[in-house]
């Protein structure tokens, strides 16, 4: 089998992006910038395409190298992603080693503010535990990727209308298509600290996405997981914002785009 990283990025010197990343296998990089163009090269004695189109969106990114993806193994990327040495060989022993899976989720090291999961124990993820996962966490099978013609969303994350969430729709299509998704407890690498491109406090309009994500996430369920999940985060996230109004928020967001 064949790994390809597939790496979003914005406004990144492709060229040395490869060592910064430590990337040991094939992969296309898709650059956020102000201009368009092409340009490849070998590193490690991988093949780097580099793309640079003048456009935004974290979703659109990720789409643009999907269509360009030829691996039998995508492990989708970031910039600020640095692997481990012989990452590579553990993706592509984990298939092996899991030959009915099409979807594994591996562990990445970051930072305790950004840390939302870490696999202990191999386990089976299912729609009502897909949610904490980021798209760094992500390695699917191709061929079986392309035929469910499953793609990111246009309207979360960064660069979009809605701040973050494409990572758990992406995700749950895929278990809802019949994908056969697995965690793993193998690390790849870390992540490397920076300012976000889409996180500026729990703002109203953290709460409002926030809802809105949930009405295309659990449907009638989710006002309910609304209230679970204030309840759940509220003493982190509603220092400035009282419990009761950023439920009201959330609130607003689902019935923004047709939810009860």
């Amino acid at each position: 089998m064949k790994l390809q990283v597939l790496v979003s990025a914005v406004n990144e010197d492709a060229a040395s992006l490869a060592e910064r990343m430590n990337l040991e296998s094939d992969a296309v990089i898709i650059n956020q910038t102000d201009c368009f163009d092409y340009q490849e090269y070998r590193h490690k004695n991988k093949r780097i395409q580099c793309f640079c189109f003048a456009e935004r969106g974290v979703g659109l990114s990720r789409n643009n190298a999907l269509m360009r993806a030829e691996g039998d193994i995508v492990l989708f990327s970031d910039e600020d992603i640095v692997y481990d040495e012989g990452y590579e060989r553990k993706v592509l022993d984990a298939f092996e080693a899991n030959p009915e899976a099409d979807f594994l989720l591996f562990n990445m090291r970051v930072g305790q503010a950004r840390a939302t999961y870490y696999t202990q124990k191999r386990h089976r993820v299912h729609i009502w535990n897909s949610g904490r996962y980021p798209t760094y966490s992500f390695a699917v099978r191709r061929e079986r990727l392309h035929a469910s013609n499953i793609t990111f969303s246009l309207l979360f994350g960064g660069g979009a209308r809605y701040s973050n969430g494409e990572d758990s729709l992406f995700l749950k299509e895929c278990i809802k298509y019949g994908m056969r998704v697995y965690a793993v407890p193998i690390e790849l690498g870390a992540e490397r600290e920076r300012e976000s491109t889409w996180f500026n406090g729990y703002t109203d309009k953290f709460f409002i996405d926030r809802g809105v994500l949930y009405h295309f996430l659990y449907g009638a369920l989710a006002y309910p997981m609304a209230v679970r999940f204030i309840a759940a985060h509220g003493d982190k996230m509603c220092a400035e914002i009282p419990r009761r109004n950023a439920l009201a928020l959330m609130k607003k967001g689902i019935r923004s785009v047709g939810g009860y």
